[in-house]
């Protein structure tokens, strides 16, 4: 992802500014949704892979990035609560 577009990246909803998800937290990510474990902000259930997303910094919202585009629409968010063996902060 292009950095100088990721400086300026921010949740639409609390305006908290994103990073790129580690790999252990994409990883925990998809193990949940693999266990059918997850809803986006929506409530609407996540049964796809993450390959890549974004995280806002104080790590309570993933949103999923497709073919290089952050997919950063409120309601695709993906609460960090819901992940029980999500990995703490480094």
């Amino acid at each position: 992802m292009d950095k100088r577009l990721l400086e300026i990246l921010c949740c639409p909803v609390s305006k908290v500014p994103v990073r790129p998800l580690q790999r252990q937290e994409l990883e925990a990510l998809n193990q949940a949704i693999g266990a059918g474990q997850v809803q986006n902000v929506a409530g609407a259930p996540v049964s796809a892979p993450v390959t890549e997303a974004l995280i806002t910094t104080d790590r309570k919202v993933i949103y999923r990035v497709e073919d290089g585009i952050p997919v950063m629409l409120p309601e695709e968010g993906i609460g960090t609560l819901q992940l029980t063996d999500f990995p703490a902060a480094a």
